[in-house]
């Protein structure tokens, strides 16, 4: 392991041979790491691309790169967003996108870019990792290394979280995922406390209709942007990005584990798992070309994944503060989740990211048979 700062050059991605080789480095640190499925690589063009990604429309993002005698050893991103600060006001940039060799030279002059940059832009303080916002993938993963590689949920090694706090980082929050046994769970208490509450008879539980999918993902981010608006660094989805997340999607979702809880007719609860795409990806190495769109197609129509991720569940306000109908609408979601998932043969589902914080939604995913089995940390540091 080479300690030799003077030898490492950092330098903005500015043309696309950078950005080939940005997105292709993880693939040659991580290949073979038991928890480390390869994005698509068309998936994170469009990522990384303005004129794709909405994301853009309200943020600034630089892209580096780390190399030693012309070898790439590291990447970082480095985001300033104005949707994130018109509404914490905290004057807090981002970094992302955060993989590199296990040195701690080259750590160093990555973070020293973003901070550089993010500092010259005004930020006082630096927070991550984030790639790109806190509605896509979070945190730096410091347990459950050797899990179930799971659709956007990022994987880092066990010796990066070292050298992040090395460079003066230290916890902001901590974000949790569950594994959840769809064929053995029990069922929940929900409808009991559905009726305690005074609801019987009015709580419709019905799948996403997809034939009106556009609508039924507004109605969806609708609740999120409620049920979530009063969480720890939340960003409110803008018009543009609802759309692109509608498009982008629909391939994924499984209308039978696509969830939603009616009252009196009102939407008011949701439950979403969408088909864990790494099952379909792990050896394609990031390609579709020549032969991967075959398998992808296969995999995903006929042999089907048996494992999923939930990462959006939701309640109304109005419901969720009661002390019986928070927790019963959202239990009544996750049965259906587990009765469908049982019928269709799902065999396990990820319920995360959740805030560690998050008391009531911790609680209940544990009361449903949630077992804690991975753990991202966000980290912080004060801009000098």
């Amino acid at each position: 392991m080479s300690t030799d700062a003077e030898a490492i050059v950092v330098t903005p991605v500015d043309n696309a041979r950078d950005m080939r080789a940005f997105i292709d480095l993880p693939k040659r640190l991580y290949r073979g790491h038991a928890g480390y499925v390869p994005h698509l690589d068309m998936e994170r063009r469009d990522t990384f691309n303005p004129a794709k990604n909405p994301y853009f429309q309200h943020a600034q993002v630089r892209f580096w790169l780390a190399r030693r005698a012309d070898r790439v050893v590291g990447r970082i991103s480095a985001q300033v967003d104005r949707a994130h600060l018109d509404r914490h006001a905290d004057a807090t940039g981002l970094f992302g996108c955060m993989d590199a060799e296990d040195d701690p030279a080259v750590y160093a002059a990555l973070l020293s870019a973003a901070e550089a940059w993010l500092r010259d832009n005004g930020m006082k303080r630096i927070r991550g990792p984030l790639s790109l916002s806190i509605n896509e993938e979070v945190g730096l993963q410091i347990e459950g290394f050797d899990s179930r590689p799971m659709l956007l949920i990022p994987y880092h090694p066990p010796y990066a979280a070292a050298r992040v706090e090395a460079q003066g980082y230290a916890k902001a929050k901590d974000v949790v995922s569950y594994d959840y046994d769809v064929q053995n769970a029990e069922p929940t208490i929900g409808r009991k406390l559905i009726e305690r509450g005074g609801l019987a008879g009015r709580v419709k539980v019905r799948t996403a209709d997809m034939k009106r999918f556009d609508a039924e993902v507004r109605t969806l981010l609708d609740i999120f942007n409620d049920a979530w608006s009063d969480n720890w660094g939340y960003v409110p989805f803008t018009e543009a990005e609802i759309a692109v997340a509608a498009k982008t999607l629909k391939p994924v979702v499984i209308r039978d584990l696509a969830i939603f809880v009616d009252v009196d007719g009102e939407t008011v609860a949701f439950i979403v798992a969408l088909a864990n795409l790494n099952e379909a990806l792990s050896d394609l190495d990031g390609k579709l070309l020549p032969f991967g769109w075959a398998k992808l197609a296969w995999r995903l129509l006929v042999d089907k994944p048996k494992s999923a991720r939930v990462p959006l569940m939701g309640v109304r306000k109005k419901f969720r503060n009661h002390p019986l109908l928070g927790a019963g609408l959202a239990m009544m979601a996750i049965d259906a989740l587990r009765e469908n998932g049982k019928r269709i043969g799902m065999k396990t589902a990820e319920l995360g990211w959740i805030l560690e914080d998050n008391k009531p939604t911790n609680n209940i995913i544990r009361s449903v048979g949630g077992k804690l089995y991975k753990k991202h940390r966000i980290y912080e540091k004060a801009l000098s």
